[in-house]
């Protein structure tokens, strides 16, 4: 029931690993994900439809990722890498299509995704821009990475893109 808590999600080859974030959701929120998922179905850009598990303060902090904050901590702990495809629940993770997963259990998560570098929209979208940015990086792993860091930054810090 803090603030900070910790969620599982795949990592580096398929390994389990605990994200930290702040709380934006209800506790226990989690655990109705494949609940809310079959019921409500997905947006266009693969969230949860009227995701009612989302507090009030949870919307700002989500708006301005500072839920995100914490992890760091996971950075710290070599988990994370600054650049790459986002760590998703085991649930997402299978909604990849297979090829996709291979991929992206080849290299570890990262804090900043490519989905900032290419704005993608819907759930296709958002599995090619991983995939662009995946094959990119087994290729020239720190050139992509600058690059992607750079471009994303820009989109959001001075285009003012932002997640909804």
């Amino acid at each position: 029931f803090g603030p900070i808590f910790k969620m599982k999600r795949v990592g580096f080859k398929g390994e389990i690993i605990s994200v930290y974030k702040f709380r934006t959701m209800s506790p226990y929120s989690e655990y109705a994900q494949k609940q809310m998922i079959d019921e409500n179905q997905l947006d266009e850009g693969g969230k949860i439809k009227g995701d009612y598990r989302i507090t009030f303060y949870g919307k700002f902090l989500r708006k301005y990722w500072i839920d995100e904050f914490p992890m760091i901590i996971n950075w710290f702990k070599r988990q994370l890498k600054l650049v790459g495809v986002r760590p998703l629940s085991e649930d997402y993770f299978s909604r990849y299509p297979r090829d996709l997963q291979k991929l992206r259990i080849k290299t570890k998560p990262g804090l900043v995704p490519p989905y900032y570098v290419d704005l993608p929209v819907t759930f296709e979208e958002i599995c090619d821009s991983e995939r662009k940015y995946l094959e990119q990086y087994f290729n020239k792993p720190y050139r992509t990475d600058i690059v992607y860091f750079f471009k994303a930054f820009w989109n959001i810090f001075l285009k003012g893109k932002r997640s909804k």
